[in-house]
């Protein structure tokens, strides 16, 4: 692992900072269809972030975190086709990718003493308050026509094989590469929390 840390930090860094300053970072209205719905989670650097790094969290600490990530989809989805809007949800949803980084190397630290339920039920209560917020700005940006649930299905559809595959993947390696995508996640979601979104 030694040999890298330097590359990854370096990666990490200058992510951050091309990501921080990318102005195409902002939520719009999206266009109808599945495939726009299939491509939105994918083309918003917040929203793909936030999908891995569940997938990743969900890996180390218990695959329930899909679960909770898709109630928190639920949950925000309402909310923001209703119109209800956060004040600050966009910080507040690169935010979110940071402290499910956080989770995951907390998570990593406390398994040996912690009671698995008790921290499979922390770590999904974060987990969905992330996916809600990402979900809410999904929902204000969703086409509201007849178009409206073909959006849905395919937005559902690319963020469960994002997630999902994430998962997968990383289940497969050692832990301390979810300790590192874990390390990545914080790093990239408090740069795109400080960058200009406008």
């Amino acid at each position: 692992m030694q040999h890298f840390r330097l590359p990854l930090l370096a990666f990490t860094a200058g992510s951050a900072l091309i990501l921080g300053s990318h102005p195409a970072l902002a939520h719009g209205t999206a266009a109808g269809g599945a495939l726009s719905g299939l491509s939105h989670p994918l083309l918003g650097v917040d929203h793909l972030l936030v999908l891995m790094a569940v997938g990743t969290a969900a890996s180390l600490i218990s695959s329930q975190l899909l679960l909770w990530a898709l109630a928190g989809a639920v949950l925000g989805s309402v909310i923001g086709i209703s119109g209800i809007s956060v004040s600050g949800a966009e910080a507040l949803a690169a935010v979110a990718i940071a402290g499910v980084g956080a989770l995951t190397l907390l998570a990593s630290r406390l398994a040996r003493s912690t009671s698995p339920n008790v921290l499979t039920s922390l770590s999904g209560a974060v987990v969905a308050a992330a996916i809600a917020i990402h979900a809410l700005l999904h929902g204000l940006e969703a086409p509201q026509d007849s178009s409206s649930m073909i959006w849905w299905g395919g937005a559902l559809l690319s963020s469960t094989l994002v997630c999902g595959g994430t998962y997968w993947v990383m289940r497969r390696q050692p832990i301390r590469w979810s300790q590192a995508a874990a390390a990545a996640f914080i790093a990239l979601g408090c740069g795109l929390a400080v960058a200009p979104l406008g």
